[in-house]
């Protein structure tokens, strides 16, 4: 065996949404080790939230990733209402649930497209995100932004969904499911993809187990969990729909369980419309005086898994302590099963199939110079210094 050569992937790669870098330890082209290094995009989101009062974390948290912003707010709620043990108004599951799988819908499809794009199919690509935008639009319709939908309050939801935008919303899932289709149809049968995406990056069950993954990472191996069904919430167990599992543990199923998934998602969706039609209590929210001293745990599966947050309360009106754990925190490190023994050429989409967010993972309470140990800031000297750096650049663009 020669020598191993070192070839990066990343902090900035053609095939990287964010700046992570990974370190491809090769004998040839055949990866044999991986070392991952990150810390590009701390942004302390668990110290800054333990500043605010439990309303304003809503805004924080669903800013921790842009494409599942409403999967935070959703485990946050859970989290912060079940310390009061506060049970929300039925129609505020079922708005909540639409918000939930609009977003599993998009994000889906947003992962897809760019899967495409990794692999020289841009025509995937354009149709995924093609099919994509009217779907957001109906986030603006009934939350008022396509992105960061601020929908979500301890007790319910800020906006109720009217029968006109319900049906606007119905219209839109009518047109859609011909393109999905079609989209599946362009994937699942296609040779080319066949070859390229079969047999590579393969996960067994017990590579999942061993690393934690959730999601459909893990659904893709053949392992039947999610926290929608497993430990209900929303209306998760007040309509009919099916978990997606695949065997084959390869990218391809990790393609075949994310496209299938959107049925469901819209399947849950139509459900959840014809209950708020039929649903003539207009309540939307209780109202939560204060959240007393406790601790809470909430759950929710996000489009990439399960996330996670912990919640502690003194009984004023912040959290003394927030955790947070997304999906990508255990799916990301998986890459040194799916990755190693492969080629060069595989390891970008290898990385990306359990549809990464980097941002979402990464945490930070201290710098530390590496070579002495030596502490250099903490979390709120860095925030204190990233807000001088903005006001001098304010100053040189004349905001």
């Amino acid at each position: 065996m020669g020598k191993k050569k070192i070839v990066p992937l990343g902090p900035y790669h053609p095939l990287l949404e964010e700046p992570e870098f990974f370190k491809l330890y090769c004998d040839g082209e055949i990866v044999k080790d991986i070392v991952w290094e990150t810390g590009y995009n701390h942004r302390g989101i668990e110290k800054i939230c333990q500043t605010k009062t439990f309303e304003q974390v809503f805004y924080v948290v669903e800013r921790i990733c842009g494409i599942c912003s409403t999967s935070h707010p959703f485990a946050y709620a859970n989290a912060v209402e079940s310390i009061p043990g506060v049970e929300i108004p039925l129609r505020a599951k079922y708005i909540r649930s639409i918000v939930g799988e609009l977003e599993r819908i998009h994000s889906h499809l947003l992962w897809v497209g760019l899967a495409g794009h990794f692999l020289g199919y841009n025509t995937v690509f354009m149709w995924a995100w093609k099919y994509r935008e009217p779907i957001l639009d109906m986030f603006e319709i009934i939350t008022g932004n396509r992105n960061s939908y601020a929908m979500f309050t301890i007790g319910g939801v800020r906006r109720d969904i009217s029968d006109e935008k319900a049906n606007q919303l119905k219209k839109v899932l009518e047109d859609f499911l011909p393109k999905l289709d079609l989209l599946v149809g362009a994937v699942m049968d296609d040779p080319v993809l066949h070859a390229r995406l079969k047999n590579v990056g393969t996960l067994t069950a017990e590579d999942i187990h061993d690393f934690g993954a959730v999601g459909p990472t893990a659904r893709a191996s053949g392992v039947d969990i999610d926290i929608r069904r497993d430990d209900p919430y929303a209306a998760y167990d007040l309509v009919d729909w099916n978990v997606i599992i695949a065997q084959a543990g390869d990218v391809f199923a990790k393609a075949e369980v994310r496209l299938l998934e959107m049925y469901e998602s819209a399947k849950i969706i139509q459900q959840c419309i014809e209950a708020l039609k039929k649903d003539n209590n207009d309540e939307i929210k209780v109202k939560v005086k204060d959240i007393p001293p406790g601790t809470g745990i909430g759950r929710a599966e996000a489009p990439r898994g399960e996330v996670f947050h912990y919640v502690k309360s003194d009984g004023g009106n912040s959290p003394v302590r927030h955790k947070i754990r997304a999906p990508s925190y255990t799916c990301i490190p998986t890459f040194r099963r799916s990755c190693v023994g492969g080629t060069i050429s595989d390891a970008a989409i290898c990385t990306a199939a359990v549809d990464p967010c980097y941002c979402c993972t990464e945490r930070m309470a201290q710098v530390y110079d590496h070579s002495t140990g030596k502490k250099i800031m903490n979390a709120a000297e860095l925030i204190k210094l990233s807000q001088a750096k903005t006001r001098e650049l304010r100053k040189k663009v004349k905001l």
